[in-house]
């Protein structure tokens, strides 16, 4: 997600622990920083951001060689979350690092997750605008809940499940979005889809993209 859901169907369900990952959130981001490696930005209409991305199986080397690399990746393009098909890889895995409205940093990295549907919860939205790395240089005006808890495993595949309200909320169920195929632009009006395309065909990205053939 730059700066400024439904519940998959298929996806396994789990419990999980509410993790801390507020707790050294900038040594943690830096640790995965360094050891990553910067890779360009897929931009709309790149088919791997229009599909469901395949579940997590292997909790394993390749999988935290992965984490870092999206680490590296989200600090170059200055995002505050990112999904793993945003970097053209077929998996259910998003990290992010971003503030909360009180100004606290979170620091993480989910797999299969999957949203809560926060049944018996008042309702409350957030009606802030949005935009996205996959969508570089457009914001539009996006309507989601201001409380979200996302549940999925850990890069160890130990159950987890994060909560978050305001931009965090939102930054949440964007990265889980991202995941089942759903841009943030597929949300909008075609008016309003019209005019953040509008906004990235105006803007020159600021950051490495991948071409779409």
């Amino acid at each position: 997600m730059a700066q400024q859901q439904e519940t998959g169907a298929g996806s396994e369900a789990v419990d999980g622990v509410f993790i801390d990952d507020v707790t050294d959130a900038g040594a943690r981001e830096e640790a995965h920083r360094a050891r990553g490696t910067v890779r360009p930005i897929t931009v709309v209409g790149n088919p791997v951001l229009h599909r469901e991305c395949k579940e997590v199986t292997a909790f394993d080397d390749e999988l935290a060689r992965l984490v870092d690399d999206m680490f590296a990746s989200q600090r170059a393009a200055e995002g505050v979350g990112l999904a793993a098909n945003q970097i053209g890889v077929d998996l259910k895995v998003f990290v992010y690092d971003c503030m909360d409205d009180d100004g606290v940093r979170h620091v993480g990295v989910v797999c299969n997750p999957v949203l809560d549907a926060l049944e018996g919860r008042e309702r409350v939205l957030d009606e802030g605008n949005e935009g996205c790395l996959s969508v570089p240089g457009a914001y539009g005006p996006l309507a989601r809940p201001e409380y979200a808890v996302v549940r999925g495993r850990d890069a160890a595949g130990e159950p987890i499940a994060v909560e978050g309200t305001g931009y965090f909320a939102r930054c949440l169920q964007h990265e889980t979005d991202h995941l089942y195929g759903y841009l943030y632009i597929d949300r909008l009006s075609k008016r309003e889809r019209k005019d953040v395309l509008q906004q990235m065909a105006e803007n020159t990205p600021r950051y490495e993209t991948v071409p779409n053939e």
